[in-house]
């Protein structure tokens, strides 16, 4: 099963909700393809900041994000993602983009596109296309992926707080996708948000 999964970079629960589709990959016949979301896109226009980012500085992950992918590929894509992730979220850094690109073997030079607006265009297209599917009411992360009876479907989240390993991983994907593919499906919530919690 081919999984599309819209992420921005910056968000931790976006971070552990994608290490639960790792932990998925490894349990299900599944097969995630990265896609770039943009927190900054979603909330322009907006008369608050419900990120606290008065000074932008959201847009420069997915920027990288954007120029790693178009020079290096999608499998370039999973490895920043992984190691931003890994220091930004994991580790708590505020991780130099250069060295986030070093760790995943790629140029230092990349990290140039933070500043720049030249990747804003295929930002803005891959976050609509994520948009598309459910609507601007959401967040971060979009999941698009066939459904029990074979119909592509999409959704946001689930928002989690910690990462279920294994068989709990995958009995999760296992509801997920049930609850998701009900065509009347809108909304579950379950108690408010914690703290994101990372297991080392």
């Amino acid at each position: 099963m081919l999984v599309d999964f819209w992420f921005d970079p910056s968000c931790p629960y976006t971070w552990i909700t994608s290490r639960w589709m790792v932990e998925v990959a490894a349990v299900r016949p599944v097969t995630v393809r990265w896609r770039i979301m943009s927190l900054s896109v979603l909330n322009e226009g907006r008369p608050d900041d419900p990120e606290g980012d008065p000074e932008g500085y959201l847009w420069g992950p997915v920027r990288v994000c954007a120029a790693v992918e178009r020079q290096h590929g999608a499998a370039a894509l999973d490895r920043f993602f992984t190691a931003y992730g890994g220091r930004v979220h994991e580790r708590g850094e505020w991780a130099d983009i250069g060295d986030v690109l070093a760790d995943a073997g790629l140029p230092r030079d990349l990290a140039s596109a933070a500043g720049s607006m030249e990747h804003d265009a295929a930002v803005r297209e891959s976050h609509a296309r994520g948009i598309d599917l459910v609507g601007r009411h959401v967040g971060t992360p979009i999941i698009s992926a066939d459904g029990p009876d074979g119909r592509r479907i999409a959704f946001f989240g689930p928002v989690i707080s910690r990462v279920p390993r294994g068989e709990r991983a995958g009995r999760l994907w296992d509801g997920t996708l049930l609850v998701a593919g009900e065509p009347s499906f809108h909304e579950l919530k379950g108690r408010p948000a914690a703290d994101p919690t990372y297991d080392h």
